[in-house]
């Protein structure tokens, strides 16, 4: 199955490409959440292309899919993790599929067209970049872990959320050597398996944005789970990822939400 999904994806690749490169028209689903004809076009061609290789599986994309559900076989699609940057030519964009069995992870694909990085895991079998083994970074002090987070899209109402963000960076900007924010939660799971990042957090992700990325970490050695350490799962709204050795010294310093 793996193998077929890398396929497929690497064939959407090409038309991702095409429109990295090309002018782009741009729609609102608010006045923050950007989409394009691309973001569309490819979601249409993978949910057609898996259709027809994996019909016992429930398909569920960013875009087309009116209601989020949670079947016993899912693939949660992305088409492009990271349309603002897709948008402003900023090559941190990806396509993220990943396949849930029995509500737990069993494979996950993510790929980035522009630089040409493939990572992919399957359950119990290691994650890849490129075909190499990811392994998770061994920094066991915040004060040295490089920390990846994102901005949810209710920032504009200024409500709980926004405040929460704001809180955490008050919290954990002055125990972490940074904090960066790239703008793709896909592929922040991948630099943090890869070793690049230490941990990760963000609030009000979709599934379509973590379900492949979750895997990636866990197969290199990496731990999830939510603000409050228990497990976690693709309804939550807080995800905490890190490589194991900072997890609960980060939880310790997050304010409530």
């Amino acid at each position: 199955m793996l193998d077929q999904l890398i396929t497929i994806t690497k064939e959407a690749g090409e038309l991702f490409k095409e429109g990295f490169y090309a002018n782009k028209e741009i729609q609102y689903k608010s006045s923050i959440d950007l989409v394009t004809q691309y973001d569309l076009q490819i979601e249409e061609f993978l949910k057609k292309r898996l259709a027809q290789d994996f019909s016992d599986f429930t398909l569920i994309g960013e875009e087309t899919s009116q209601t989020i559900t949670h079947p016993n076989k899912a693939i949660y699609i992305d088409p492009i993790d990271g349309t603002t940057n897709f948008i402003h030519g900023l090559p941190m964009c990806c396509i993220s599929i990943g396949v849930w069995v029995d509500q737990e992870p069993y494979i996950g694909v993510v790929y980035n067209p522009i630089m040409n990085e493939l990572f992919t895991a399957q359950k119990a079998k290691g994650s890849f970049l490129n075909g190499k083994p990811l392994k998770v970074s061994q920094t066991d002090t915040l004060q040295e872990s490089l920390i990846a987070t994102g901005f949810p899209y209710t920032k504009i109402d200024k409500g709980r959320d926004y405040q929460w963000v704001l809180e955490c960076m008050e919290a954990v900007l002055p125990l972490s050597r940074d904090i960066r924010r790239f703008g793709s939660a896909a592929l922040d799971l991948c630099l943090l398996a890869k070793g690049s990042f230490d941990l990760y957090y963000e609030v009000n992700l979709k599934p379509w944005d973590v379900a492949a990325g979750i895997l990636i970490l866990l197969e290199a050695g990496g731990k999830v789970s939510t603000d409050t350490g228990y497990t976690y799962t693709l309804e939550d709204r807080v995800i905490v990822a890190s490589n194991s050795e900072v997890h609960q010294d980060f939880i310790d310093i997050l304010p409530n939400l």
